[in-house]
């Protein structure tokens, strides 16, 4: 288990931290877990969480990935993007309230210039759902947004 604050961690805030722990990571992979609570920013009115919001799940443990590793080398948590997904398949359309989810995301591939692919996993009893994800952390993200607010359609 890790014991950073996954506000340290991630660039989001309040309610928007969906995730609530991180279990383990290595070179490779993160696992993360989330248990399913009534009232929260996406819940439904039974109290459920809607199975798309899985790929904010699967995007926010790769975002910890990331986090715990820039923590490690001593560096500041730099912003990322996720530009996509695919082939997102979950058994269910909710995930019920009061079910721990858990969250594995095993990098297949990054590269020098900020790209990342992830292939995800979320879990639970009768709960299975897979997705690649396609994530980009430019490697000066404070730079990439100041020359994206001068570009004008």
């Amino acid at each position: 288990m890790i014991d950073w604050p996954l506000a340290e961690l991630l660039p989001h805030a309040g309610d928007m931290i969906l995730i609530e722990q991180i279990l383990s990571f290595d070179d490779e992979q993160i696992h993360t877990r989330l248990t399913v609570r009534p009232n929260g920013l996406f819940s439904c009115p039974d109290g459920s969480l809607p199975a798309w919001v899985g790929i904010e799940l699967m995007a926010q443990s790769v975002a910890a990935y990331a986090g715990c590793h820039a923590r490690q080398r001593g560096d500041a948590v730099a912003l990322g993007f996720l530009l996509g997904t695919r082939k997102f398949e979950c058994n269910v359309e909710h995930f019920p309230a009061g079910t721990e989810l858990t969250i594995h995301g095993l990098r297949s591939l990054e590269d020098d210039n900020g790209m990342g692919v992830f292939e995800c996993h979320i879990n639970a009893p009768g709960i299975h759902a897979t997705a690649r994800l396609n994530v980009f952390r430019p490697p000066q993200a404070a730079h990439y947004l100041h020359e994206s607010q001068g570009v004008q359609s």
